[in-house]
């Protein structure tokens, strides 16, 4: 159990690292009942005991897409069914594969995306829980770190 504790830890302390810095900063949606916040930011940050721990793959044309849905009132993260793809420019689709992960009263959506250097990719992510349906759509431009 401390053994995932810490993994944890170091996971959480990369994703608030990367969600202070201004280039790769959290970003958000309301739609409907809930607050998304979504971002996508390469996975070289893990390190390789996380990445294995959670099946990511560790490369500079990897990128982790991560969703949090919270109810926009309470602001209690939800537990939903969390689906997507990712577009090209060209057309190419991706479908995203999100795994569930909990820690305490957090829980995100985790899914890799492998990408070429500038490729830009049109996101939809479709959340459903019981009878409520959203679509979260956003663009991004990747890049490849040296």
């Amino acid at each position: 159990m401390k053994k995932l504790n810490a993994v944890w830890l170091t996971f959480a302390t990369v994703l608030l690292s990367i969600i202070s810095s201004g280039a790769l900063a959290e970003q958000k949606k309301t739609l409907g009942e809930w607050d998304v916040h979504y971002m996508v930011v390469g996975t070289p940050f893990l390190t390789p005991e996380v990445a294995a721990r959670y099946g990511i793959v560790r490369s500079k044309f990897n990128a982790l897409v991560n969703i949090s849905v919270l109810d926009k009132n309470t602001t209690k993260a939800q537990r939903a069914d969390v689906s997507g793809v990712a577009r090209n420019l060209l057309g190419n689709t991706r479908k995203l594969t999100f795994k569930k992960v909990e820690d305490g009263d957090a829980i995100y959506y985790l899914a890799s995306l492998p990408f070429r250097d500038q490729e830009t990719f049109r996101f939809e992510i479709d959340v459903k829980k019981g009878n409520s349906q959203q679509t979260l759509k956003f663009q991004q431009k990747m890049y490849v770190d040296e």
